[in-house]
């Protein structure tokens, strides 16, 4: 019968599974928040609207919106 320590094999112990436990749930945690740090700055580079126009014009019912209302009728 041959000893399994001679083998150079460890047997696993609970303090290596419980401290691998602890890489996974560390590295599932910055993944999550990982996005919304990414997220930020990328939303407060979207540009401000201009002003509104003073005696209307903002709206004109040019050919693709006719072709935009014919779509919804059918």
């Amino acid at each position: 019968m041959q000893d399994s320590h001679a083998a150079g094999t460890k047997p696993a112990s609970r303090r290596s599974f419980f401290v691998g436990a602890a890489s996974v749930g560390a590295a599932a945690a910055a993944v999550t928040v990982l996005p919304k740090i990414v997220e930020a700055p990328a939303s407060a580079a979207t540009p401000a609207p201009g002003p509104a126009p003073e005696k209307g014009g903002g709206y004109s019912l040019s050919e693709h919106v006719k072709r935009y209302y014919r779509s919804t009728s059918a």
